[in-house]
């Protein structure tokens, strides 16, 4: 069987479910040993855990509120003193509170920057001070960091298209370090908190090429790619898994 992640040490922020989750399998087939982190969710954490160990691979699970930069760092900590030095970095923690300009709060403002752009920043900035040559930094973006196609969306919007930037701005400080970092915007995908047939999904599957919602299996397999050693030559890149979203 190829595994050629075989073990490198992978921390996935908000790992327990939906695309985290499925990224968490997938490293695990290719040999990775993997965090799963979650923030709320110990359970779906646990059982997942279970699960790729049930497969045989190595996981664990570990508690941190990717918003809270002591938690970030103690999540480095742990993951380091039980599995060894991180290699493999999916920010996948995410959070979108919908409102309009003139309605939105300071604390729904807050809570989305201080975790999609802050708990990114935090995350890589550990990272990249304890990864050795050949790391991998993978942000997990939106095609909603692309465009805005609807009201109410702008400040989840704006976290992504910093993302974005932020990406190709890491490339370049951290290419003399042969550590790669990358984002991947996944379009619309059929997870628990966007479901294939939910209220706004004849809307979104629209406005895809391919007509359909896309599977967190998918996303996953393009970011144990972007992992992977193939893809060392691969840094600074957005790349979407999106269905046509963006064409």
């Amino acid at each position: 069987m190829n595994q050629p992640l075989s073990n490198k040490v992978a921390l996935v922020t908000g790992g327990s479910r939906g695309i985290g989750a499925a990224i968490c399998q997938k490293l695990a087939s290719h040999g990775a040993h993997v965090v799963v982190n979650y923030a709320s969710s110990p359970d779906a954490a646990k059982k997942l855990v279970e699960q790729i160990v049930t497969d045989g691979g190595q996981a664990i699970a570990i508690k941190a509120d990717m918003s809270d930069p002591a938690q970030v760092i103690s999540l480095f900590n742990e993951a380091e003193k039980s599995l060894g030095k991180v290699s493999i970095l999916v920010n996948n923690a995410g959070t979108a509170v919908p409102g309009s300009l003139a309605e939105i709060t300071d604390e729904d403002f807050d809570k989305q920057i201080n975790l999609n752009v802050r708990g990114v920043f935090v995350a890589s900035r550990e990272a990249a001070r304890r990864m050795e040559s050949g790391g991998r930094i993978i942000n997990i973006g939106s095609s909603l960091g692309e465009a805005v196609p609807m009201p109410g969306l702008s400040i989840y919007c704006a976290t992504k298209f910093t993302i974005a930037g932020l990406t190709r701005g890491w490339a370049r400080d951290l290419g003399p370090q042969k550590i790669t970092v990358n984002c991947v915007e996944p379009g619309p995908i059929d997870t628990e908190s966007n479901p294939a047939d939910g209220p706004q999904a004849n809307y979104q599957k629209a406005v895809t090429a391919l007509g359909r919602y896309g599977k967190p299996e998918e996303v996953a397999s393009l970011v144990a790619y972007v992992a992977s050693p193939e893809a060392s030559n691969i840094t600074g890149a957005t790349l979407r898994v999106d269905g046509g979203w963006g064409a």
